[in-house]
């Protein structure tokens, strides 16, 4: 093989290698096309959503049925408001539950939704009541840490 055919091909093979690395850092990001057509709004607010971010998915059944719009904070409430953007094809009950579950390595945070048994549908611009918090790592491991040190305070009293 001669200089210019390898140089060619080590080329090709570098153009691909930069391809693949952009498609990943989109997908990572979040960045790539959502598929969603036309799409209805719904709120939930959350005491705490932990790292949600806008744009983060929206999923019922593991399949991604919309996409968080919008996340501010109300100040009334103290709460955040969580607006989703949820494809028409796809209906939810009014009791339908709104947990903030984490997937992945990269701890990606989503929506899901778990449908219920109400024969009323959520429509447009309609709160959904029933949410779960994010369940925070620092937090968790606080709790651990404090039960821990007083389950040892309780030996620790006992044996005296």
């Amino acid at each position: 093989m001669d200089r210019t055919t390898l140089d060619l091909w080590v080329g090709i093979f570098v153009a691909a290698g930069v391809a693949a690395m952009i498609g990943l850092a989109m997908k990572v990001g979040n960045l790539t096309s959502s598929n969603l057509g036309v799409t209805y709004a719904l709120q939930a607010s959350y005491e705490n959503i932990g790292g949600l971010k806008v744009r983060a998915p929206v999923k019922s059944a593991g399949v991604v049925v919309g996409r968080v719009a919008d996340i501010h904070f109300d100040d009334t409430s103290k709460a955040a408001v969580v607006t989703l953007n949820i494809d028409t094809r796809y209906h939810f009950d009014k009791d339908t539950m709104a947990p903030i579950y984490t997937s992945g390595l990269l701890g990606e945070q989503y929506i899901s939704l778990l449908p219920g048994g109400s024969p009323d549908n959520l429509k447009n611009g309609d709160k959904i009541s029933n949410i779960q918090n994010a369940l925070v790592l620092e937090d968790l491991i606080g709790k651990f840490l404090t039960n821990k040190a007083s389950e040892s305070n309780d030996k620790d009293k006992k044996a005296d």
